[in-house]
């Protein structure tokens, strides 16, 4: 059975991807920060709390994923926050600043080093079948500027170039590395702002005029998880409704 590790999945898209993964035959292990398996997880679904901005979290979940089954064939770097106050950047704190970096760009960074290293070790040791492959899930916000919560902007636009890296890096080793790039995805996330988005699409902003679903992101990671774009290395997916189209 193919394992795969869905970051940040108690809820929300980590949830849909892992949820999408599982009904597809896939052992996805579920994951987020606190230590208690979450009520609403069906029975048999397995859980391994881990902040990916810690280091040691980092490392416990891996080797956990590792005594457990032997392989690790997925890894889908979805854990994220938000700032926990909107503020204009003019005020944006550098403690705001740090913890949100922590988790979106350093965590997703050290994830990919950590488990492409174990990838490889698998490889060397002659694991059968050996496919694996890592999914970064990044945002529209890597381009797009909301000057009222810019570290979540600039921890996105990093993401993308941590996946150019990985996967220049990866390619000739035989582990293609992928970003799928929500937009504006019906969460908690973005629950706060809903009324304003609701405005937004009525107005056109998006050229297919409805919030995104958790389902419509965790369709692009079962594409690349399934093998269906190995030759695209370093390939961007956009799950917008069509944002990235900039119409006029």
């Amino acid at each position: 059975m193919k394992v795969a590790f869905v970051t940040g999945s108690s809820r929300g898209i980590g949830r849909g991807i892992a949820d999408l993964l599982t009904d597809r035959g896939w052992q996805a292990v579920y994951s987020g920060t606190r230590p208690e398996r979450p009520a609403d997880l069906p029975a048999g679904r397995d859980y391994l709390p881990c902040n990916v901005a810690s280091p040691r979290d980092r490392q416990e979940a891996l080797d956990a994923l590792v005594r457990r089954y032997g392989r690790i064939d997925l890894l889908v770097n979805n854990a994220g926050v938000a700032p926990l106050e909107r503020r204009d950047i003019l005020d944006m704190t550098e403690e705001s600043f740090d913890r949100v970096m922590g988790v979106n760009l350093k965590g997703t960074l050290f994830m990919c080093q950590l488990f492409a290293r174990e990838m490889l070790r698998e490889r060397d040791a002659g694991v059968k079948p050996w496919q694996p492959r890592i999914v970064n899930i990044g945002s529209m916000s890597a381009y797009t500027s909301s000057v009222s919560r810019g570290e979540y902007c600039v921890s996105k636009a990093g993401v993308g170039m941590v996946t150019k890296l990985f996967a220049d890096r990866l390619a000739g080793e035989g582990i293609p590395v992928f970003e799928v790039r929500p937009g504006i995805i019906d969460t908690d996330m973005t629950r706060v702002v809903h009324e304003k988005y609701d405005r937004l699409i009525a107005d056109g902003l998006l050229p297919i005029p409805r919030f995104g679903k958790p389902s419509d992101v965790a369709n692009m990671v079962l594409a690349c998880a399934e093998g269906y774009l190995d030759y695209s290395a370093g390939q961007v997916l956009n799950a917008d409704g069509g944002f990235q189209l900039r119409r006029l």
